[in-house]
């Protein structure tokens, strides 16, 4: 009893003032993969615990987000040429709206695993604002899918594998990585307009001479953390990991770091912050936020070497933090010393982040299967299931219903009837 209560206090404060039917940006309301709902099922099928399905046109890895009674989604079309907004009927399942933000004339290519329309949207107020990377960033009208701006001046590119970094809203900014394989920065965009209010380059460019393009860009999704009397924009680019002042943009503090093509968001708990270093050789780090300068030498708390995902973001819960690696492996470890509890296999192959739901952690492969863990110290599968063409988008919730995006349609997911357990 005392484990849940303690989820469900951590759950609560993750999701500060949203409401338990809205899911705002990628991974949800506290950023961290936490869900309200104690009653989403442990399996289901297309005949089970469906309560609807609908096709999407276009292609992209972009999760839902849902505010009030609308999903919204990015896609592309046209093998990238048509970069659109989806609106989609939270009840009914009914496309509400199907909007072009961007025309590409010659979009570059994209990575096998990636998609044209891969980072999430965000939804603050009336709005819900969209960011396709190097081809720009867009603010609509929620309600009227009416276009409010457009800002094309975000010169980087993706080195030929497409967009990935979401977008963060923080009180009146809108908050973009832009990590291409020449131009390496983080800006803020005044949300109600579009207009730049700050830009830092990444502070590491000389260490990054001579390295090879791919080597230097990212594809993070940043955070806003609290540290002390301040916040903290916590971001990661190639090689480093920054705390910046996210009213300025002014550089903090730095950890360097043994990766790029950086992808997983941080969780933040227990004065640490939780991330995975990025592609090649991936570890797991815990990092105290804070100080001054570089900090690489006094701010690394512990690691992980071994089983670091290089996609899927970790997910804590209570005192424990737990990861899923690219190849399936699930590790939980202690997130005050990095002791590790258990590393067991899934199988399968993971690009979508883990989702927490009172004591359960549900994790989704890239084929179609979801596997339900029990939050704790001891590998337990509470449920499998198997549904759609594969799982590259990381899903929503809102109220009791779980939202699933597979490679091609959109699932509404929820416990019905007698099939509730």
């Amino acid at each position: 009893m005392t484990r849940l209560l303690s989820v469900a206090l951590l759950v609560l404060a993750g999701q500060g003032l949203f409401a338990a039917n809205e899911w705002p940006q990628f991974r949800g309301p506290g950023g961290e993969g936490h869900a309200a709902s104690r009653k989403l099922p442990l399996t289901w099928t297309e005949n089970e615990n469906v309560a609807w399905q609908i096709p999407l046109p276009g292609t992209g890895w972009s999760s839902p987000v849902i505010g009030d009674d609308t999903l919204w989604m990015a896609t592309a079309t046209e093998e990238g040429h048509s970069l659109r907004a989806l609106c989609v009927d939270r009840q009914s399942g009914a496309l509400r709206h199907d909007i072009e933000l961007f025309r590409v004339a010659a979009p570059e290519p994209i990575h096998e695993l990636n998609s044209h329309a891969s980072p999430t949207p965000v939804i603050g107020g009336n709005r819900v604002y969209f960011f396709f990377g190097m081809y720009g960033a867009a603010a609509l009208d929620r309600k009227t899918g009416g276009v409010l701006w457009k800002n094309t001046d975000l010169p980087h590119d993706h080195g030929k594998n497409g967009p990935g970094s979401s977008p963060i809203l923080h009180r009146n900014l809108l908050v973009l990585n832009c990590d291409g394989t020449t131009n390496r920065f983080v800006t803020a965009l005044a949300a109600a307009t579009g207009r730049p209010v700050w830009r830092t380059e990444r502070s590491n460019r000389a260490a990054m001479e001579g390295k090879a393009g791919d080597f230097k860009k990212a594809y993070h999704t940043p955070t806003v953390i609290r540290v002390g009397d301040r916040d903290e924009l916590i971001s990661m680019g190639a090689y480093r990991l920054g705390g910046y002042d996210p009213a300025t943009g002014r550089e903090l503090w730095w950890v360097d770091i043994p990766g790029f093509s950086n992808v997983t968001r941080p969780v933040h708990g227990h004065g640490l912050i939780y991330l995975a270093t990025g592609f090649m050789k991936p570890e797991f780090w815990a990092i105290r936020p804070g100080g001054s300068g570089d900090v690489s030498g006094t701010h690394v708390a512990w690691k992980v070497t071994r089983q670091a995902p290089q996609k899927p973001s970790p997910a804590l819960v209570g005192d424990e933090v737990y990861m899923v690696s690219d190849n399936g492996i699930v590790t939980c470890m202690d997130a005050v010393t990095g002791r590790i509890h258990y590393s067991e296999r899934l199988g399968g192959e993971f690009s979508a982040s883990p989702l927490v739901a009172g004591d359960r952690i549900y994790c989704f492969d890239q084929k179609g299967k979801t596997t339900v863990l029990g939050v704790g110290k001891t590998f337990r599968i509470l449920g499998e299931s198997q549904l759609g063409d594969g799982f590259m988008a990381t899903p929503a919730v809102a109220g009791d219903s779980l939202f699933l995006r597979s490679k091609t349609r959109l699932y509404r997911v929820e416990a019905r009837g007698a099939a509730r357990r």
